[in-house]
């Protein structure tokens, strides 16, 4: 197995934080119960592209993790699980974008974009409430109304949010060629 590098490691950390501060102080609720309107899943999307699957996948875990912790209720185990899924995915579909190469247009913005909205509904329309069914025998309408909303919600924010870190940083990004020496 190939080893973390330290700017992965730096990144999990980094991100997971980001996600916690964002989650936990920039959450809007909405009108159905458990759900909230986050920006985090724009900034663990940018993670997932830029670092890999297992940076988005530990960002997301982490940070989901000390979110519930923080609140005081217990950990939802199958929102982190999902949480993490959704970083997983992200860092599979981004694998060949080259973000961190200056490159991000056109099919780059389609490519990720049509990565979150697949990993989303995974995420919250599959794992999450199936895990919720089977870890705590939660009501299906229940939890599969939550995961829709949250799918939703997070969808439209990770198109604004994650799209936008994503052409920002890519742009910042110097590209091959671009500096010249001096006489």
């Amino acid at each position: 197995m190939k080893k973390l590098s330290v700017k992965t490691i730096v990144a999990i950390g980094v991100g997971a934080a980001l996600f916690f501060v964002l989650g936990r102080f920039v959450a809007i609720p909405s009108p159905v119960p458990n759900t909230n309107i986050c920006i985090q899943y724009g900034l663990l999307s940018f993670i997932a592209a830029v670092f890999g699957p297992i940076a988005g996948a530990l960002a997301g875990l982490i940070g989901h993790f000390f979110i519930d912790f923080s609140y005081g209720w217990g950990v939802w185990w199958s929102w982190v699980i999902a949480s993490a899924v959704f970083g997983l995915l992200m860092g599979i579909f981004c694998r060949k974008l080259k973000i961190d190469e200056g490159e991000f247009g056109k099919s780059g913005i389609i490519t990720f974009n049509v990565g979150q909205i697949i990993s989303h509904l995974v995420a919250w329309v599959v794992v999450a409430p199936v895990l919720d069914i089977l870890m705590f025998q939660e009501p299906v309408n229940k939890v599969f109304l939550q995961g829709l909303t949250g799918a939703a919600i997070n969808i439209v924010t990770t198109a604004v949010v994650g799209t936008l870190l994503c052409i920002a940083y890519s742009k910042a990004i110097p590209k091959k060629g671009s500096l010249k020496e001096e006489d």
